[in-house]
């Protein structure tokens, strides 16, 4: 289709000039410079495109620069030996066109070279900022690149290496994070087994240690199932079972079933709902694991004779949820990461095991997943987190 459009222009091009030789010698001498110069442009055109796909066995493009200026004089000396032949011009003046033609091509190439120098110098730039980060670097100091898409190309390879660096980053945090959490559960429960295994505790013992060794087994089991959970959320390996979700009737629900453990921690929770919420297009069970993280984070940090209200009201076409807790709050420098894996903010309540700090981040890829977003509200007491959906 290209080649198509390129042999049209050439065509056209040369129709024109026909069209101005006509005027000025006749019908005869259009219709043979018509002939002339579509056979020569043609032939150039097609030369071009061969030149073009054959670029990856020249390599270099110094050379692939040398014979396209090779092209260009070829075409005018076999313009000038048609004219020369068919008896527009003299024999004189095509070998003065000729070596107009040569002169004018080599004087091309030596005027393009610093330019192509500069333009290979820059990609060659890039090629070694590439290569550098192929072998594990991640801060490149490109030297400035100058011109639409060699800028462009030297802007995204400064990208890529600093988003492969901040990947990189988040892999080393979350190993260290995931061998944190993992050590404590597992060296309690090795000294538990030894101590059973040699007898070291009594018998009148043994049960409170297997119930210790149980909430070990329990808390590593939910820490594989979040870790499992997040990373198909985040590759996207989820099945999704959209419906129309009636939002208070859900809250309502997850309040019922969080309240217990608010109140062994003497904690009150509470919703206040709009009037005339429109459903929701949702998967309901993971909507519902969002407002399970959120108001299960809220009771860990908020301390007795405290409260966590859930609220929700309209936009428009925007669905808004909020979880707001009376606890000690979250420092600003803590918020901006507060959604990341294993991050835990606010300072947890005695007698609480502050959980693996997956939760905000399982409730961001979920609500993210709906479309939606999920923030940290301002306010001065507690915490406030809040996240929006599009009503159906």
């Amino acid at each position: 289709m290209r080649v198509r459009r390129e042999l049209l222009l050439v065509v056209l091009i040369g129709l024109l000039g026909s069209a101005t030789v006509g005027a000025a010698y006749g019908l005869t001498a259009a219709i043979q410079t018509a002939l002339m110069l579509a056979v020569v442009g043609a032939a150039a055109t097609v030369a071009g495109r061969v030149l073009a796909r054959r670029r990856g066995r020249i390599r270099s493009l110094r050379t692939l620069l040398l014979l396209a200026t090779a092209l260009a004089v070829a075409q005018l000396l076999v313009a000038a030996a048609a004219f020369a032949g068919l008896m527009f011009v003299s024999a004189h003046d095509a070998l003065l066109l000729s070596l107009v033609a040569v002169y004018c091509g080599a004087v091309g190439a030596a005027a393009t070279r610093p330019v192509a120098e500069d333009v290979i110098d820059d990609i060659a730039a890039v090629r070694d900022g590439l290569s550098a980060v192929a072998a594990g670097r991640r801060e490149l100091d490109l030297p400035p690149v100058r011109g639409g898409e060699l800028e462009e190309l030297s802007r995204a390879a400064g990208r890529m290496a600093a988003e492969l660096g901040a990947q990189e980053d988040a892999r080393r945090r979350l190993v260290s994070s995931v061998s944190h959490d993992l050590r404590t559960p597992i060296t309690s429960l090795r000294l538990l087994a030894d101590g059973l295994r040699e007898g070291i505790i009594a018998s009148d013992e043994r049960d409170a240690a297997l119930d210790r060794m149980d909430v070990h087994v329990r808390a590593l089991s939910r820490l594989i199932d979040d870790l499992f959970e997040l990373s198909r959320l985040e590759s996207g390996e989820v099945s999704w079972s959209m419906q129309q979700v009636e939002l208070p009737l859900l809250v309502d629900e997850t309040i019922d079933a969080m309240r217990p453990a608010a109140e062994a921690k003497g904690v009150a929770v509470r919703s206040r709902l709009a009037k005339g919420i429109a459903p929701v297009a949702a998967d309901p069970e993971r909507l519902q694991r969002v407002l399970f993280n959120l108001i299960q984070n809220a009771i860990r940090h908020t301390p007795a004779d405290g409260s966590v209200t859930v609220l929700a009201e309209s936009f428009g076409d925007r669905l808004e949820v909020e979880v707001a807790d009376t606890g000690p709050g979250i420092a600003d420098a803590e918020r901006a990461a507060i959604f990341e894996p294993f991050r835990r903010g606010g300072e947890n309540q005695p007698g609480d095991d502050g959980g693996a700090g997956l939760g905000l981040a399982i409730s961001r890829a979920i609500v993210e997943a709906h479309g939606g977003r999920i923030w940290l509200e301002p306010g001065d007491l507690g915490t406030r987190v809040r996240f929006s959906l599009q009503a159906r």
